[in-house]
Parts: C-alpha cells; structure tokens; sequence
C-alpha cells in the first residue's frame, strides 16, 4: 500500500457517535495540530526520563524521536499511527557501560559513545527482525516468546535497576518521597490526560521542591542560548559490550507487536501485514538515534491513551507532533532546564517507573492467564527473575554477559528445553489449547492505562 495523503473526516471539526477519525483521514489542519500537540505532552515526561536517568542530552534524544516518527510513518506507509520515544528498555545496559550518576558530573563521553555503538547494535538486529517478519510473518515470535518469556523478560528489565533507584534516592531522601507521593497522588485523583501525565506532573512538583530546598543549579540554564542545533555526538564501537545490549531487542520486539495489535483492535483493521515494517522502522530509527547521541526508540503506549480518548487516530497528527518535538529540540535553554533535574527527583521517579516495568511483566502474565502450577513456567519465571535481580555475570574471553542478557536467555532456554523435555517424558502440565496472542506491550503502558475505559465510551 502507498501513502498518499490524509482524507478530510467529515466536515473536519466534529466526530460523530460511534465514529473514529482512521490513520488515513485528518481533521481540520488547526485541530490537528492541536491533537499533535497532545501527543508531545502525553509521550513527554517519559522520553525525557530515559536521558535524565542515562546522561544522554534530553535535546538530542528529543530530536532524534521526532526524526525516528517520521520515519515510522513513512515506513509503515501511514497506516500505523506511533510516537517512537525513548526505550526504557536500554536504561540497564547503558548504564552498565557508562556509570552515569547525575551527581558526578556530565557523563564521560568515551563511555557514552560506546553506549552509542551499543544502541546502534540493537537498532541493527531489531531492523533485521524487521525484515524476517515482514516475509516470514509474526507467529514464529510467538512460538519463541509465549507470554510467560515475554513476561519474565520485561519484569527482569525493571528489576534489574533497582539499586541505581535507590542510589538516587538516598542522596535526597525528602525530595525523593516528595516526588514518589505526588505521581501517586496525581495518578488517582484525576483522570484522562492529566492522570496519565503522573510522572511529568509528579516531576515538575519534586524539581520545585528540589529548587526550594538549594538542590537545582541553575547557571547553565542563563548561559544556554534561545535557539540552537542540539548537541550530536558520534559513536565508537567495541563487540565486549554486545552481550548487555542485543538482547533487548526480545523487549523491543514484543513492544513493536503488542502495539499493532493494540492499534488493529482500536481501529478495527487488521495490521499484521505492517508488523514488519513497524520492526524494521523502529530498528533505523534506533540506529540512527544511536549515531547521533540519542536514546533508542520504541513505540509508545502513552499515545495510545490520547487516541482512545480523542478517537483520533490519524497518522497526520503524529506528523505535527513531530514537528512540535523537533521545534522543542532547537530551544537549549528548554534542554538544558530539563538536564537540571536532581538526583533526589530522578531517583523517585525512578522508583515509581522500574517497580512499574516490573509489574508490567506481572501483568503479561495475569492478562494471558499464564498457569504458574505448571513448573515449566514456575522455573522459567523463577530464574530468569533472580539471574536479573542479582545481576549475574559472565565473562566469556573479552565478552560480559550480565543479568538482563543472562536472564533473557535463562526464560527463553529454560522454557523451550523444559517444554520439549516435558512432552518427551509425558510430564507436561501444558493445557491442550494454550493461548498463543502476543503478549507484549509497551513498557511506558502505565500511561496508557485508560485505553480499555476510554474506548468502550
């Protein structure tokens, strides 16, 4: 299918009951631009985390996701309407190479540049996924990740950094439990958008606190300019380090399909046929971020929520949210405010968001009905999450394996030779009719969290 252009839905100003505006039609330009706008706010607080917890410029990483849409919606030919932000899934081997603590000073930049070379890895892989699945099509993914992997390997990820959460928080405590308390609070009393901003809104109330309290510097803001290119970085390559990157391309992955499924459901077409392509977008948009000295990308389920409760789903306004991410970008002093953020805020931040991808992987397991009686999936869960909590390693001649990459491969190994060895023996405790869906989503989904409600109204 080619893309050529966005219909008018109606007369571009209303929706009637029981319609959507579908990723081929448009409202009115100024409406548009309005719904874009949204999609910056809504897909904002997280992809700024990713840089604030990695060291990485938040202008930059900015830059680099409004680039990484537009080449998913030229991609996917316009039928797969995405925001691709930051991936949380990369925050561990990041940090594993770079060390950054946001207390030390900036981040070394020969270490960032290997972390660089280290996404561009993953961008790579994920592209070439891309490929196999756009000719080979997506049930094989399921066959090797079946929702107790997926799950385990999601819920490891945010496990996993823990100890860099509390690193954080113990160097201000107050400020710390000030922001934890307020993303809580704010994700109960309110609803629809301003619920689903908990993180930013909980955010900006600990920097204030943090500001009040001495803990903010402000002198590079005054010395940034108003308007200016972000800062790009090249990358450097060393293959010791592909062991902590590459296997999160299987987060990745289930995100990119659990994604089109949730689009497909929304909208009612049948997307499977873009699977691929989705894949393959999201690797070069990784790989591009990676060059350049952004975070690598993924779609985002925060976006989900703006267009279940707009019921909007048109691919033109994710076009305007990228032009609005890509202005954003160009601002230094806005960049440079955003890199002020205080260990004591990222660290509660960083609480509330690592327990969430966690309980993300639970709630894999909860909505695919996963049957923990059977000690196929018990083990398969059981060490896969300790491996990745105590954050095993193993070094092989220059190569180190650590807890996410030695986790994700315990899941998928243990479930498969489990299971072969439980069938040959007629042990298996198997149902006859397991459900085979794809289990992934996305790991910002808390904010997509009303997607379900919101869509029946």
């Amino acid at each position: 299918m080619r893309f050529t252009g966005w219909k008018l839905h109606g007369d571009g100003k209303a929706i009637g009951p029981g319609e959507i505006v579908t990723p081929s039609e448009r409202l009115s330009w100024s409406r548009t631009a309005g719904i874009g706008a949204q999609h910056v706010v809504a897909m904002f607080g997280a992809t700024f985390l990713v840089p604030l917890l990695t060291g990485f410029p938040p202008a930059t990483t900015l830059f680099f996701t409004a680039i990484g849409t537009l080449l998913f919606l030229l991609i996917t030919a316009g039928r797969l309407p995405s925001y691709l932000g930051s991936s949380f899934a990369l925050l561990a081997p990041i940090g594993a190479v770079t060390g950054y603590d946001p207390t030390a000073g900036a981040i070394d930049p020969e270490r960032m540049a290997l972390a660089q070379g280290g996404i561009i890895s993953v961008g790579a892989t994920l592209a070439v996924v891309g490929i196999i699945v756009h000719f080979a099509g997506v049930k094989w993914i399921d066959i090797i990740m079946p929702p107790v992997v997926t799950g385990a390997i999601v819920a490891l990820i945010g496990l996993n950094l823990a100890p860099a959460a509390w690193n954080w928080v113990q160097q201000a405590p107050i400020t710390a439990v000030v922001t934890i308390v307020s993303i809580l609070l704010v994700t109960v009393l309110f609803k629809g958008i301003i619920g689903r901003l908990s993180i930013l809104i909980g955010v900006a109330i600990g920097y204030i606190t943090a500001a009040i309290r001495g803990e903010v510097d402000f002198s590079a803001i005054g010395a940034a300019d108003w308007v200016g290119i972000p800062a790009f970085h090249a990358p450097a390559f060393d293959p010791v380090y592909l062991g902590l990157f590459v296997p999160v391309v299987l987060v990745l992955v289930a995100e990119n399909v659990g994604h089109v499924k949730s689009v497909a459901a929304m909208t009612g077409d049948n997307l499977d046929d873009v699977t691929g392509r989705a894949l393959f977008a999201d690797g070069v948009s990784t790989m591009i971020a990676g060059s350049g000295g952004g975070s690598g990308t993924t779609t985002y389920a925060e976006n989900i929520g703006v267009m279940a409760a707009t019921r909007v789903y048109s691919t033109a306004a994710y076009v305007a949210a990228a032009i609005f991410a890509l202005g954003l970008s160009m601002l230094p002093k806005f960049g440079e405010a955003i890199a002020t953020i205080p260990a004591g805020v990222l660290g509660g931040a960083a609480t509330v968001l690592y327990g969430m991808i966690g309980m993300l992987g639970v709630r894999i397991w909860v909505q695919r009905q996963v049957d923990f009686s059977d000690p196929v999936n018990l083990n398969t869960a059981a060490v896969a999450l300790i491996v990745a909590i105590a954050n095993y390693t193993w070094t092989v001649g220059q190569m180190t394996f650590e807890g996410i990459a030695l986790g994700s491969a315990a899941a998928i190994i243990i479930y498969h030779v489990m299971r072969a060895l439980a069938k040959w023996r007629g042990t298996t405790f198997e149902p006859a009719s397991p459900a085979s869906a794809p289990a992934g989503r996305e790991l910002e989904t808390e904010f997509g969290r009303g997607v379900r409600k919101d869509h029946r109204k």
